[in-house]
């Protein structure tokens, strides 16, 4: 279903009297564009101006123009449903559907935050730390604490560019975006009218857009469970391997020099409290996120209509 018939549906279900006037509007248009001298008699002017608004008719040469003809035609016809019978179609038929959590991202979800008691327990980080040093430990044996932390950023980089890329539905972000956008568009168009009735309209529209927010939000927010249930175990094997906040450390792993500091202990306080290996290894993260995401072609944000 393309966008026009979308919003085609969607102003019948809101204002049954639409059918009648879109129907006007396609039975006057010639050669795809009409004038409101055309179907003023057949219209309120608050039905043309809503078809404006919509994007069902948009500027043409000598009037509006259809924005498609056989979409809206398309829009006016009972919408069926797999079994063949008419569907009925509400009022939020042009509002993009909500994203839906599996079953694996929610027990994704809830491993998640078990992992984080693994920063309050030391029971609960010893056995994370350990279960993942079996993969890191062999490596600080062949090379030191830094390239490990920059093998633990590559990764991070890769896994979470992927699953940005996998999991967020771009289109669906950008139909949030431009409906957003449209609603913001006509309320400066409305006020610059001083059309109060129409200002009343689009707060309602706003109001009802709220759920658009919340939309974006899972979106977003799916991925992000699937990155912290993969770093957070290695974030636990570094906090657990340089004995931060006073815990013992597990292996020697020596100094690192840096720019103005020097050298430095991997526990030395950097940027105020934060140590030198959390900056470390944010910086490495961030870098490698991005030169994966340029080397990959992959967009990390939805692009608008």
């Amino acid at each position: 279903m393309s966008k026009v018939e979308r919003k085609v549906r969607a102003l019948v279900a809101e204002d049954g009297e639409m059918r009648e006037a879109i129907q006007a509007v396609l039975d006057r248009a010639s050669d795809g564009e009409v004038k409101w001298v055309d179907v003023r008699d057949d219209i309120t002017s608050g039905q043309w101006g809503r078809l404006i608004e919509k994007g069902v008719l948009v500027d043409g040469e000598s009037g509006f123009a259809l924005a498609d003809r056989d979409a809206i035609a398309a829009g006016l016809e009972p919408e069926e449903d797999d079994s063949g019978s008419a569907a009925s179609t509400g009022p939020d038929t042009e509002t993009p559907e909500g994203a839906s959590w599996s079953k694996w991202d929610k027990l994704a979800g809830l491993v998640t935050v078990g992992f984080f008691v693994g920063y309050m327990m030391e029971p609960v980080r010893n056995i994370i730390a350990g279960a993942v040093d079996l993969v890191f430990g062999p490596l600080l044996n062949v090379v030191p604490f830094y390239v490990v932390v920059m093998v633990v950023a590559l990764a991070t980089g890769l896994y979470s560019t992927l699953l940005r890329a996998g999991l967020m539905d771009m289109e669906r972000m950008s139909q949030y975006q431009d409906r957003m956008k449209e609603i913001q568009e006509r309320r400066k168009e409305a006020k610059e009218r001083d059309d109060q009735e129409a200002l009343d309209q689009i707060q309602e529209e706003q109001m009802e857009a709220m759920g658009d927010q919340l939309g974006m939000f899972k979106e977003q927010f799916r991925p992000m469970v699937w990155i912290m249930f993969l770093t957070i175990p290695a974030f636990l094997w570094m906090y657990w391997a340089v004995g931060y906040r006073g815990s013992e450390a597990q292996y020697e792993l020596g100094q690192l020099v840096v720019p103005i500091a020097g050298t430095v202990e991997w526990t030395a306080g950097i940027v105020g409290p934060i140590q030198m290996w959390i900056v470390w290894y944010f910086l490495c993260s961030m870098a490698f996120t991005q030169i994966v995401q340029k080397s990959l072609n992959i967009q990390m944000s939805p692009s608008s209509s």
